[in-house]
């Protein structure tokens, strides 16, 4: 037992009156609006709800009142004179959702009001996946600020784009020291500008060249400002364990914190095996390194046709047989988007084998050479594959591990429906409809523990002085409608969602409001 001497605990009190204070005195104040005769409080009253506050406690009855853009009470509450009142029906309300890996920041100046984000209960979007981030960092965060949206925004800087600006289009090889050198000074700009840490996409040009002291190099950068890593590790089927290896490498040689992207078995050879991964990374956990995941809750991914072929050998007929017997069936390979012929879009590459006349084989290399050829002469992607390569008790055992964040990988206007259904769809089947989670710990995963793997404050349990975002929502009705046929199908059962206390989605439809702001690492 710890002895704490008078001397101690009149300090501790004396402590935790001044943190008191000024909460008291900013509730003195307010008392005192609501009984003057001058204007009345501009607060609002969330009343009448079930609060899952975010923490994985139990579900409990409470109202929520937010003055501006922050919670200032939570508990038994009545309405003061003057004050709008917001009747929650009993519903359950929840801190909003953060998407630890988004790309719902593409074309989000287009479409602020973020429809496929704000429509699943997601206040916060974390951008610069994958590898890709703005360059540079601080003139995307300063044009958002000047054109806000109805979401938070946070970024990684992204290794390949910083890759490219310094290696240009000589990239097939490693790195020199001098290149390295002006990499790091990149990543600190960005740093500087507040991104979140590194982020990498080791499976995608220009990242999957370097060798793993170059993004070691990087990871230190990020690790002596504080920041964090997070990765498309550099495998997701052929050789998946040995890219773990790498990233849990590089979380213990450079001391960060380190996150697997959208964590998937994606190979018939790894079915299964979801058990070996969890107890691999609990082992890393026990030994000190602090590795995490995201998780989407869908069989299938959406990327390139090429991301298929990591030796980037399109022509091999024996890597195109191996790439539907192990990685995704013909069948199983739709066409997202595919610009030398469009009426391919929604068609599998089985579909386009037949209507060719040639084996599965043969139409997938055929496929990669004429988008390849298209995109040398326009500088832009010509194809896009949504690829069924996942079971189901794998995704959700995956998700369920305890250090697993609930993520969309999605867009705005994109052809994956978990862009429009990632959240809603947890909630409804693997929740109500599975039982494989309690609301409670699903809320968690996709708020307090969200937030807390990438390191963003203030945000994800609703408390008194956390920032005002929250989603109320349905839990007997909350289900995802979005399907590859009809990708962007708006979910139901998410009914008021608030971004920094002001209302940007009801009953289905944007306000039209935008407060979202640009969210910097906390140390920056």
């Amino acid at each position: 037992m710890t002895v704490v001497d008078g001397s101690e605990r009149i300090a501790a009190v004396k402590t935790d009156r001044f943190l008191a204070w000024p909460l008291v005195a900013f509730l003195v104040v307010l008392w005192l609006l609501a009984c003057a005769d001058g204007p009345p409080p501009a607060s609002i009253l969330i009343a009448d709800v079930v609060l899952v506050d975010g923490t994985g406690a139990d579900r409990r009855p409470a109202s929520v009142r937010i003055l501006g853009d922050r919670i200032v009470e939570v508990g038994e509450l009545e309405p003061i004179r003057g004050e709008a009142v917001v009747d929650g029906g009993g519903l359950a309300l929840a801190p909003g959702f953060i998407d630890t890996h988004s790309h719902h920041d593409d074309g989000l100046f287009e479409a602020p009001d973020a429809l496929a984000a704000v429509s699943q209960g997601i206040t916060t979007i974390v951008a610069g996946q994958d590898g890709g981030s703005r360059l540079p960092l601080a003139d995307y965060f300063a044009r958002l600020e000047e054109s806000p949206a109805a979401v938070h925004v946070a970024s990684y800087s992204g290794h390949n784009t910083l890759r490219e600006q310094v290696m240009g289009e000589d990239f097939r090889r490693a790195a020199t020291d001098d290149e390295v050198e002006e990499m790091r000074e990149l990543v600190r700009r960005d740093l500087e500008a507040g991104a979140l840490g590194l982020a990498t996409g080791l499976e995608y040009d220009p990242g999957i060249y370097s060798e793993t002291d170059e993004v070691l190099a990087l990871a230190r950068e990020a690790a002596a400002a504080g920041g964090r890593y997070i990765s498309h590790i550099r495998s997701e089927d052929r050789t998946f364990f040995s890219a773990v290896e790498e990233i849990l490498l590089i979380g213990r040689e450079a001391r960060i914190p380190v996150q697997i992207s959208h964590m998937k078995l994606a190979m018939v050879g790894l079915w299964g095996r979801s058990g070996e991964l969890l107890e691999r990374l609990d082992e890393a956990r026990a030994e000190g390194v602090d590795v995490t995941a995201d998780v989407y809750p869908y069989t299938y991914w959406q990327s390139t046709l090429t991301v298929l072929f990591p030796e980037r050998d399109f022509d091999n007929r024996r890597t195109a047989d191996f790439v539907l017997a192990q990685l995704a069936p013909a069948d199983g390979l739709l066409l997202g988007q595919f610009d030398p012929e469009p009426s391919y879009i929604g068609r599998t590459v089985a579909e386009v084998a037949e209507i060719r006349g040639v084996e599965p084989a043969e139409a997938l290399m055929q496929l990669i050479a004429e988008s390849q050829a298209l995109q040398e002469k326009t500088g832009k992607p010509a194809e896009s594959v949504i690829a069924t390569s996942m079971e189901e008790e794998d995704v959700t055992g995956l998700l369920a591990w305890p250090h697993a964040n609930v993520s969309t990988d999605g867009e705005l206007d994109g052809r994956h429906p978990r862009g429009f259904g990632a959240f809603p769809r947890v909630l409804g089947r693997m929740v109500r409809e599975q039982g494989l989670l309690t609301l409670e710990e699903a809320v968690r995963k996709m708020t307090s523990l969200a937030a807390e793997h990438v390191g963003i404050e203030d945000r994800g349990v609703v408390r008194p002085g956390a920032v005002a975002d929250l989603v109320l929502l349905d839990p007997d009705r909350v289900l995802d409608r979005a399907t590859p046929e009809d990708p962007q199908a708006v979910s139901v059962g998410i009914e008021r969602v608030w971004v920094a206390g002001r209302e940007v989605y009801a009953h289905g439809k944007t306000t039209g409001e935008r407060p979202g702001r640009v969210i910097r690492r906390s140390d920056s």
